[in-house]
């Protein structure tokens, strides 16, 4: 029998999945409950509305995303951080960010919040996770005043993936953003 967290991570994992392949729109608890391999009355049970489905599903990408990303500032906290490394970080989570259905779904999700604004709370701690873990990486390459340019720095992140999302664009053209940003080109050292 399963636990009652692996049936909740398995209806947030469908939920974004539905999400990422169909849109919000196509979210029902009946689709839910086939997607996931649970019973109708277990999605339900654990998230009495699609606004707690949504939030909670927000939450958990975001939850997910910046363990991820902490784990690559922690990485990057060396003192000889350079912006070539700054660069191998940023191709890495460019590059590994593979557009699928789970990748999507948070664009959908923020501009839900833009609709819904029981979501926008959500939607601003998801962006308060990214800031500080841009602030960090900014202060380790000694960029100036890199609170305040986080969230410049998170913004030209989501823009530059959106665009890769619509265009293909490769993941390259992120980095080269970001160098920009930093005032380096690959060439130089700060």
């Amino acid at each position: 029998m399963p636990h009652a967290s692996d049936t909740r991570q398995s209806i947030i994992d469908a939920v974004l999945r539905i999400i990422g392949q169909d849109g919000i729109a196509a979210v029902t608890n009946r689709r839910i409950a086939k997607e996931a391999g649970v019973s109708l009355g277990s999605v339900t049970y654990h998230f009495a509305t699609q606004h707690e489905l949504l939030r909670e599903s927000l939450l958990h990408f975001v939850a997910e995303e910046t363990r991820h990303f902490t784990a690559l500032a922690d990485a990057c906290s060396d003192e000889h951080f350079d912006i070539g490394q700054a660069a191998e970080v940023v191709a890495q989570v460019a590059g590994g960010n593979a557009f699928d259905s789970r990748h999507i779904a948070p664009f959908e999700l923020y501009v839900q919040a833009g609709r819904d604004e029981r979501l926008r709370a959500a939607a601003a701690e998801c962006f308060a996770a990214y800031d500080l873990l841009a602030t960090r990486i900014l202060t380790h390459l000694g960029v100036p005043d890199p609170e305040r340019l986080a969230g410049v720095a998170v913004a030209l992140v989501f823009g530059q993936q959106l665009r890769r999302l619509a265009t293909g664009a490769p993941a390259e053209d992120l980095v080269d953003t970001l160098l920009i940003l930093t005032k380096f080109t690959p060439t130089q050292t700060p």
